[in-house]
């Protein structure tokens, strides 16, 4: 990610001055890709309307959520619902998801940016074009605290569809027939600024029951920046006279499942060993053992290694208790941080815990104010998750100009959501478990 602020010592009414001049000029120019948007305020307890997805994608799945836009996260999710074909039901998924921090350390140590609580990414939110929501809808945001009071509405919230790619493909055993599928996602996106970067954050919900969340940073490099004489940077431009300072991105996401209805989900931790082969194998063996995670852990990556949040209430029609995988994607652990030691926490919940770093939810003292400080022993009845992905920018030339967007980001998978592929050809359906060919 690119070296974005617009000086290594800007302050945020200045920032401040310079979103409110981008949202109210550009207020006027936005428009919906379908149809006027509506505005909305602050979301209503039953999910009005207004503020309400639900998308069935053509392979049959649908979604279902609600959305709310925070003084300091920006978009929250709240309510996700997942229903594949052949279930009668939806299938609760998420009480609430959202960004929880995005910090941001420079190489030099000058600097040190929490965009979330405290450089004011949620009033930074953008307007999108028509072509940038293509085939969906942009609902109109009104952002709270926004700094031009006269100009608070925003079309900055896009709903759409995208294809991903074959879903599965196989080969029938008769090599006469092919089944093939192309996966259809619902993509939810906001972009927000903060100085010179422009972050997309991304939810896209896949028909097989995945949910991926990625945070991409675009924009421009600062021209004020290229200041890193000590080696910490990297050289831009013409011979090696100006560097670009590196820097770090540890983004934070906070995710409240509440599978099947139920906030009471368990978390277990998964581990395998690999051994040597033994005398008269061929290969080398793998042993997997079950931890289950009866108190609050922050838990670190390494390979073999899983988690997943289970169902306290609901099983799938093979009798297996429902359950989401927590997928990680590529990290750079940053090493300059408490709050950044662990790659993902699971602490018990506590409403005035909301953000991962320079917390603002008004804890009682002494609680600490990020993420680490709230592993302390509890048993988790109702879990929350918090996910640290990392990424360490040293800017290159093809940084300038605009930024190519880099994403950083994990998921969560279904695992026993339901009994079988839920994408299924239903001339397959029959397919469960261990079964012979038909004669």
């Amino acid at each position: 990610m690119p070296v974005k602020r617009m000086s290594r010592a800007r302050t945020r009414a200045a920032v401040g001055l310079s979103v409110a001049a981008l949202a109210a000029g550009a207020t006027t120019g936005a428009a919906p890709a379908t149809a006027q948007p509506r505005t909305a305020g602050a979301a209503a307890a039953d999910c009005s309307a207004a503020y309400k997805i639900e998308q069935k994608l053509s392979s049959g799945t649908t979604w279902r959520m609600c959305w709310r836009y925070d003084s300091k996260a920006g978009l929250v999710l709240d309510n996700v619902s997942y229903q594949p074909k052949g279930e009668s039901a939806p299938i609760k998924v998420l009480n609430s998801a959202r960004l929880a921090q995005i910090d941001v350390p420079y190489d030099d140590g000058s600097v040190e940016y929490d965009d979330l609580t405290g450089f004011g990414f949620a009033q930074g939110l953008m307007n999108l074009a028509p072509g940038e929501c293509p085939g969906g809808t942009i609902k109109t945001v009104k952002v709270p605290d926004a700094w031009d009071p006269q100009h608070p509405n925003v079309n900055g919230l896009c709903t759409t569809t995208r294809s991903r790619g074959h879903a599965y493909r196989m080969q029938g055993d008769t090599a006469n027939k092919v089944y093939q599928a192309q996966g259809k996602d619902l993509l939810v996106y906001t972009v927000n600024q903060v100085g010179w970067y422009e972050y997309m954050t991304e939810w896209r919900f896949q028909d097989d029951g995945t949910v991926n969340m990625n945070v991409g940073a675009t924009g421009s490099l600062s021209y004020d920046d290229y200041d890193a004489g000590d080696g910490r940077g990297w050289p831009l431009g013409k011979g090696a006279k100006a560097y670009a300072t590196s820097h770090s991105h540890n983004v934070f996401w906070r995710l409240d499942f509440g599978l099947d209805g139920s906030s009471k989900t368990k978390v277990e931790q998964y581990d395998s060993t690999v051994s040597a082969p033994a005398h008269g194998q061929e290969a080398p063996s793998a042993k997997t053992t079950r931890t289950k995670v009866a108190k609050e852990l922050g838990g670190d990556y390494k390979a073999y290694r899983w988690w997943r949040v289970v169902s306290a209430t609901g099983k799938n029609k093979d009798g297996h208790a429902r359950s989401y995988e927590v997928v990680p994607g590529p990290t750079t652990k940053y090493a300059g941080r408490s709050f950044t030691k662990h790659d993902v926490y699971f602490t018990e919940y506590n409403k005035c815990e909301q953000f991962a770093t320079n917390n603002t939810g008004n804890c009682p003292a002494g609680a600490g104010k990020s993420v680490e400080k709230w592993v302390n022993g509890q048993t988790l009845t109702h879990p929350i998750v918090w996910m640290n992905v990392g990424f360490h920018h040293i800017a290159r030339d093809e940084d300038q100009q605009p930024m190519p967007i880099h994403w950083q980001g994990f998921s969560i998978a279904p695992r026993d959501v339901t009994a079988m592929n839920p994408l299924t050809p239903d001339e397959l359906s029959w397919q469960n478990g261990h079964w012979r060919p038909r004669s």
